[in-house]
């Protein structure tokens, strides 16, 4: 077992990587079993399928830039971590929103306001932490380092 101080200070993101790493391959596996039309996962993903192909790439995609900015090694502040891990469920999240509830996903009819805070706090909250990690890393590199 690694000790914490290994870590740079960024369990938070390693452990949120691998949540949502995990989360792609749940959903990756619920694609499956809609494929062989699995009763029980027909009733519960009633929204396009392609909403839950989305939130699949998503939940990858944000594990990877996790797991980006955890090998930079960077010491981020908290609540920068917390912000890129929270945001990174959040934001994967409102296509597994869609997914599971169709009619936060017709054009014709606007979606309920707490889906449009969710939406919006996620957003916020996404930019924030990969924004600011990124401007930190950034900031890092113009800094003379000894090897």
């Amino acid at each position: 077992m690694q000790s914490a101080d290994q870590h740079a200070g960024n369990i938070v993101l390693i452990r949120g990587a691998a949540l949502w790493m995990l989360m792609a391959l749940l959903l990756a596996w619920c694609m499956i079993g809609l494929n062989f039309e699995v009763g029980l996962l027909k009733s519960i993903f009633a929204g396009k399928f392609t909403r839950l192909l989305q939130a699949h790439i998503d939940f990858l995609l944000m594990s990877a830039l996790i797991f980006g900015y955890y090998a930079t090694k960077v010491t981020l502040p908290w609540h920068v971590s917390l912000a890129m891990v929270v945001g990174a469920f959040t934001n994967s999240s409102l296509f597994l929103l869609m997914a599971i509830f169709p009619a936060l996903d017709n054009p014709e009819l606007p979606p309920p306001m707490l889906f449009q805070w969710y939406l919006f706090a996620s957003l916020i909250t996404t930019s924030y932490g990969f924004g600011k990690g990124a401007v930190i890393i950034f900031k890092s590199t113009l800094q003379p380092h000894t090897y």
